[in-house]
C-alpha cells in the first residue's frame, strides 16, 4: 500500500472506476473492516432515517470507533432504498448526532464517502439540505475526537465534504474528489455534456492530482472482496493514524485540523 500510484488511466476512465457498479460499497468496507463487532445506528432525533448514511459503533482491534459511511447500493432495489448515495439533511444530522456522541467519549470517528453529491430535491431542500452541510462542516472542523476519512468511490461537491472535515483525508486509486461532476462541468462551460472527458481532466479530481496539490494525504491501492489481506493493512494504517491523533490534546488536535485546510493551495507547503 503506497502513498502515490503512478497514473495509468485517463482522468475519465478513473470517473468510470469510481462509478462502477460492481465496486465495494461502505457496507462492504464496515463489514471488512469491522465484521460482527458493527452496531448500527438509527434517525437524527429530527425527521426520520436516512439509509443513504449507514453509521453506527464498531471495535477497531480494541480501540471502539464511529463509523460513518455513505452507502449507495449493490443492485436496483438497495440502490433506490438508499437513494443511489445522495443524503437527504437526516441523514448529515444522524451523522452529526454520532461525531457529537464520539466527541463526548473521545471515540475516534471513521468517515467512508461515496456520493455523486447531496440529495437535490424540493423535500431535501425545505428540510435545510445548505445548513445541515454546513452545520457538519462548522463542527467537524472544532470536533475534539480524531477523524479520519476515506473516499471509496465518488466524492461529490457538499455532499462529500460534509463527511470529509478530518484530520486526514485519503482516496482509494480510483476514487474521485471534485466540486462538480464532469458532465456537468461540461454542459456549464462548453454547452455539450459530451466533453465530459475533457472536462475531467481540468477538474485535477483523480487521486493522484489531489495527493500532488497536498488536499489528500494518502492513496490507497483498490481492493478486491476477498482481499484480506489489504483489508488487514488498511485497517492498521487507520489504527495507527488514529493512534497518533488520540494522543493529542484537544487544542493540538483542532489546531492541526484548522491549518491542514489553511495550508491546502499554498504553494510553498
Amino acid at each position: 500500500m503506497a502513498e502515490k500510484t503512478a497514473q495509468t488511466n485517463t482522468a475519465y476512465e478513473k470517473v468510470m472506476a469510481a462509478r462502477d457498479a460492481n465496486k465495494l460499497t461502505a457496507v462492504d468496507y464496515i463489514a471488512n473492516m469491522f465484521g460482527d463487532s458493527f452496531i448500527e445506528l438509527h434517525g437524527d432525533r429530527r425527521y426520520s432515517d436516512d439509509k443513504a448514511i449507514v453509521a453506527g459503533l464498531g471495535m477497531l482491534y480494541d480501540t471502539p470507533v464511529t463509523v460513518i459511511g455513505i452507502e449507495k447500493g449493490r443492485n436496483t432495489k438497495e440502490r433506490m432504498e438508499r437513494n443511489f448515495g445522495q443524503a437527504h439533511p437526516e441523514g448529515y444530522r444522524k451523522a452529526l448526532r454520532l461525531m457529537k456522541q464520539a466527541e463526548k467519549f473521545r471515540r475516534p470517528v471513521l468517515c467512508l464517502v461515496d456520493t455523486s453529491g447531496a440529495y437535490p430535491g424540493i423535500g431535501a431542500e425545505e428540510r435545510g439540505q445548505g445548513q445541515a452541510i454546513a452545520e457538519n462542516l462548522m463542527e467537524m472542523m472544532a470536533l475534539k475526537t480524531p477523524i479520519l476519512t476515506i473516499l471509496i468511490g465518488e466524492g461529490g461537491s457538499g455532499g462529500a465534504l460534509a463527511l470529509a472535515v478530518a484530520d486526514e483525508v485519503w482516496m482509494l486509486e480510483n476514487s474521485v474528489y471534485s466540486v462538480i461532476s464532469p458532465e456537468g462541468c461540461a454542459s456549464i462551460l462548453w454547452k455539450d455534456s459530451a466533453k465530459a472527458p475533457e472536462a475531467a481532466e481540468a477538474l485535477k479530481m483523480t487521486a493522484q492530482d489531489l495527493f500532488g496539490f497536498g488536499v489528500i494525504e494518502r492513496i490507497i491501492r483498490q481492493p478486491k472482496a476477498e482481499d484480506k489481506a489489504m483489508f488487514e493493512s488498511l485497517k492498521l494504517l487507520v489504527s495507527r493514524t488514529f493512534e497518533k491523533n488520540l494522543a493529542l490534546s484537544d487544542e493540538e488536535l483542532t489546531e492541526k485540523r484548522y491549518q491542514r485546510f489553511r495550508k491546502i493551495g499554498n504553494q510553498q507547503n
